[in-house]
């Protein structure tokens, strides 16, 4: 299974203050920290507000997740706060890998389904 996901995986770097992607963008990869850390936040509403920080995303976690089993656009942007590696796997190689391993495509949904609750539940 690794194998397969590593011959997909692009590694890029990025430096502090990198916005990987912005609220409303089309969902398009997957995001794993290596290195470093990612913010996730939603952008001010009006001029003058500051950006509401949804979640901070260390090393060895992952974001963009919802991209790749839904086609709404991102509903928050992403930002990393100090240099960071991070491994990116593209919608595309990422539904060839599904399609081929059903044990990765639950445990990714077990894990949407989770942060749905949890936004849910943050929302109120």
């Amino acid at each position: 299974l690794h194998g397969e996901i590593i011959q997909k995986i692009v590694m890029m770097y990025y430096p502090a203050n990198y916005v990987l992607f912005k609220e409303g963008d089309e969902g398009d990869a997957l995001y794993i920290v290596k290195t470093g850390q990612v913010q996730i936040y939603h952008e001010p509403k009006e001029a003058g507000d500051l950006p509401a920080k949804v979640a901070e995303i260390a090393a060895g976690g992952f974001l963009g997740e919802m991209a790749l089993v839904s086609d709404v656009p991102r509903n928050a942007s992403a930002k990393t706060l100090s240099d960071s590696e991070i491994f990116i796997l593209s919608k595309e190689d990422f539904s060839k890998l599904l399609s081929s391993n059903v044990a990765l495509a639950s445990q990714i949904s077990a894990t949407v389904v989770s942060r749905l609750k949890e936004n849910d539940r943050n929302a109120l």
